[in-house]
């Protein structure tokens, strides 16, 4: 970004317009084949539109580029993931899966052995990795909230515990799990663990909720991890979960930005073309309130979010830059997409349009990578003087 102005750089400018394109004009004839609530493209047509994704240089966007990966730093991250969101399932899967997915960022903190065992292939073939944070006792305080144990012996680590609402963990390559090696309630005290596959005495079970596609629970009984599988040090794993939360805030932040954008276009044209009462729904104040309040919040939006970005490339501290945005951008998308439903009335709820499943879905989105209290109780710390953790 240019340090004088919010103006993107010409590189980024071009990846936007290729993203877009590309939406539009190879991702959205697949998916409006697809019923109202599907969340993943046929294994044929999602290997062609990969292999084109491939081609244009977009696959794997936030991996290294010597991993195999596009090698966008956040900005380019942030407006990438708006772009791609511009679809039924942006707000789970971007571009419907096209681009690939991105191994954790946290895992280029462990080894050359664990980068090339599992970072390398996971990224050349786009294979989905979960990351197992939560659990019940309450998955927004990771530091004190960990119950899952991993205790040492004979050379390996023995882990017992359930994590809850974890995304992605069925069909995983494999995925990154932090458990207590320390006492309860120690930051010190968590360590992170690659679990590869479906070992012996772990269980994954799918939880109900308001959309289409489950997150799960998993379970460890006993489940044996190689030493050579932690990732960093014993009981330094707060930091490797805080890496990927906080950098992860970004794009997360902006693919509902481009999820609520994509809303108002649809609720712009309608309203010049819907006549009820002798006029269009473009002449009525009510309307216009409601899209003029609708793009603006979504420019305020999008510029915290390149903020946040801003401030991780140029190497600062940006954790409460990411949680301002992280929340902006989450609680302006549901209203803008609310905003949406009503300018089309009956037809804003139908599943002839994508404006109900986006609804459903953004209403996770303020609970997942942290609830907005959560987030605006590390703002308030900040402001406070407070430390921030």
């Amino acid at each position: 970004m240019n340090q004088d102005s919010w103006e993107l750089p010409e590189e980024l400018r071009q990846m936007r317009e290729t993203t877009r394109r590309f939406m539009q004009s190879e991702v959205k004839p697949v998916e409006d084949r697809l019923p109202h609530d599907a969340y993943e493209l046929p294994a044929d047509q999602l290997l062609a539109l990969q292999k084109k994704a491939r081609e244009i240089g977009l696959w794997c966007v936030r991996t290294p580029t010597e991993y195999g990966g596009a090698g966008l730093n956040l900005l380019g991250q942030a407006v990438f993931a708006e772009e791609s969101a511009r679809c039924r399932m942006g707000a789970y899967v971007p571009g419907c899966g096209a681009f690939g997915a991105d191994p954790p960022n946290a895992i280029y903190l462990g080894s050359r052995y664990q980068i090339e065992k599992y970072a390398v292939p996971a990224a050349s073939v786009g294979k989905k990795v979960y990351v197992a944070i939560s659990e019940s006792s309450g998955g927004a305080d990771p530091a004190r909230s960990i119950r899952t144990r991993a205790v040492r012996k004979d050379g390996r680590y023995v882990l017992n515990g359930t994590k809850m609402w974890i995304t992605g963990a069925d069909g995983a390559g494999w995925g990154l799990v932090f458990a207590r090696t320390g006492e309860q309630g120690d930051r010190g005290g968590i360590t992170c663990f690659i679990v590869n596959g479906v070992p012996k005495g772990m269980t994954i079970k799918p939880i109900p909720v308001i959309r289409s596609y489950s997150p799960y629970e998993v379970h460890f009984d006993n489940v044996e991890i190689p030493e050579e599988d932690r990732l960093g040090e014993e009981g330094r794993g707060f930091a490797v979960c805080e890496k990927w939360l906080v950098e992860g805030r970004v794009p997360y932040a902006a693919g509902t930005i481009g999820i609520a954008q994509a809303a108002l276009d649809l609720a712009i044209e309608w309203a010049r073309e819907r006549e009820t009462f002798r006029s269009k729904l473009a002449d009525k104040q009510s309307i216009q309130w409601m899209i003029a309040d609708s793009e603006m919040e979504l420019r305020s939006a999008r510029l915290l979010t390149y903020q946040a970005a801003w401030q991780g490339d140029l190497g600062r501290d940006m954790k409460v830059d990411s949680s301002i945005a992280k929340v902006t951008a989450t609680e302006t998308a549901g209203r803008v997409v609310d905003r949406c439903i009503q300018i089309f009335g009956a037809l804003g709820v139908s599943k002839e349009l994508p404006l109900e499943r986006w609804y459903r879905e953004l209403r996770i989105k303020r609970i997942g990578e942290g609830p907005s209290e959560v987030h605006r109780m590390v703002l308030a710390r900040h402001l406070l003087g407070a430390p921030v953790r």
